[in-house]
């Protein structure tokens, strides 16, 4: 079938004015926030207004062997979104209806283009929220799904897999299904909706959501607490999670961070110049309760653990400076991008091995002459990275060791971003080839022609060039 054969059934798909075609895109479609994208120029950029017309679109693809990209918001960071010369992207941004909210089971139903921010706006005065908290609002539910997006709230609320009870899919053949639903449990066949959660879109188009809501606690305290090494930082986290005090939040930033974040924002926290000079790093602990009684017991017992631990001091922060803070914590990623930073990194390893592993990152670093700086979800072992070293060559070499050394200690390459483009021929590199024969099978299973969001993860097809 000629192009303009597709442009024409397209347009008769989703109207209009809610197609694109090569070369009249907006750029803004045309990547992720990934800081090697590549932009390129696919067919088409379409956006649905309902499952209906996203099952024509993936049909039509099928029956034409065109590529499909979905993409959320495209605040992704690892190329992900990325469109494929002469395929299709189908961005979800219309698909952004809260389909409704059930206060009695504590669920809520949303198509995939709803952001973080305006599912939380509606949750407003209901009691309960959403609380995974990946640090970017504009981030689409869909988003979440594909790549299992977690955050600084995982340490007690889990990431997006915990909150995902069922999903409504289009397969690679245009058809539809539902897995999951509105229940807690179920013991029915395979999960097919864990399955699809974090496959970054390779195996079917995600057109609505089924979450669970949680309670929200209305009295928070946030705990910034200097220490002389991240080590006894990383000695002091397994107490206070063991404590029962239930933090809804446990991060850390190393010296270099801290002061880049503060020099940025003019943040004042009210530390003491001498214990900025002793700190090699900070922990920020967030508690969350019921009633400021709760709460004033439950910072005291928090304050009385982190003395015991070497703590240089322990600051409460007023509310305004502790938004401040976390403001900032949330935007160090468009902080280190400004800067200049080559590469991030989201490696996972257990919470013991943090310090372990930064102590190695350093050694990596001092090897290859570059800057590496940190910080991250220490509660759940989740160590972001930022990499200064321009040569590229040198650079993939640094990165191949700094996974290796994740993984030799029983973690993972990605935490939370995803592995898509840039994390790609590493991944195939380190991974078991008999994993990544399986999960190619399980794909195939899904998708026989390969055609959802081809060329990333597990699919090491070079990828066709831009025309």
């Amino acid at each position: 079938m000629a192009p303009s054969t597709v442009q024409h059934e397209l347009m008769s798909i989703v109207g209009s004015g809610a197609a694109t075609f090569a070369p009249n895109h907006n750029l803004d479609d045309l990547h992720d926030e990934s800081l090697h994208h590549l932009t390129v120029q696919p067919l088409a950029v379409v956006r649905p207004k309902s499952t209906l017309q996203v099952a024509q679109i993936v049909a039509l693809a099928s029956r034409n062997g065109l590529a499909i990209t979905p993409r959320g918001s495209g605040t992704g960071l690892s190329g992900a979104a990325t469109p494929i010369p002469g395929g299709i992207v189908v961005n979800f941004e219309l698909m952004n209806h809260i389909i409704r909210v059930d206060l009695i089971d504590h669920i809520a139903v949303v198509q995939p283009g709803v952001t973080l921010r305006e599912l939380g706006e509606t949750l407003k005065g209901t009691g309960l929220h959403y609380p995974v908290y990946p640090g970017e609002l504009s981030g689409s539910i869909g988003g979440n799904v594909n790549t299992n997006a977690g955050g600084m709230r995982a340490v007690r609320h889990g990431v997006t897999r915990h909150h995902v009870l069922g999903l409504e899919l289009v397969l690679a053949d245009g058809s539809v299904v539902r897995t999951g639903g509105p229940v807690m449990k179920t013991s029915s066949g395979y999960d097919l909706t864990q399955l699809v959660l974090g496959s970054e879109g390779t195996l079917a188009l995600v057109t609505e959501v089924t979450l669970k809501l949680s309670p929200r606690f209305e009295r928070s305290a946030t705990v910034l607490v200097p220490y002389e090494s991240l080590t006894a930082i990383s000695d002091v986290v397994p107490k206070v999670i063991a404590s029962g005090l239930q933090p809804s939040m446990l991060e850390y930033l190393d010296r270099r961070t801290m002061t880049g974040l503060v020099a940025v924002t003019n943040l004042e926290l009210g530390v003491e110049k001498s214990i900025v000079e002793q700190a090699s790093a900070y922990l920020i602990v967030i508690l969350e309760t019921r009633t400021i009684e709760q709460l004033e017991a439950d910072v005291a017992d928090l304050a009385a653990l982190l003395e015991a631990s070497g703590a240089l001091n322990i600051y409460v922060l007023a509310d305004g400076a502790a938004a401040r803070l976390i403001e900032a914590r949330e935007r160090m990623f468009w902080v280190a991008k400004e800067v200049g930073t080559h590469e991030i990194v989201d490696i996972v390893v257990p919470r013991s091995q943090v310090p372990i592993f930064l102590d190695e990152a350093m050694r990596i670093a001092q090897r290859y002459e570059a800057q590496i700086t940190g910080c991250g979800h220490v509660g759940d072992g989740n160590v972001h990275l930022s990499v200064l070293l321009a040569n590229t060559e040198r650079r993939a070499k640094l990165m191949r060791d700094l996974f290796a050394s994740g993984l030799q200690l029983g973690g993972a390459i990605s935490g939370e971003h995803g592995i898509g483009i840039d994390k790609q021929a590493h991944y195939l590199a380190l991974t078991d080839p008999t994993l990544l024969d399986l999960q190619r099978r399980i794909k195939l299973a899904f998708d026989p022609d390969r055609l959802l969001n081809p060329y990333r993860v597990f699919d090491d097809r070079p990828m066709p060039e831009d025309s």
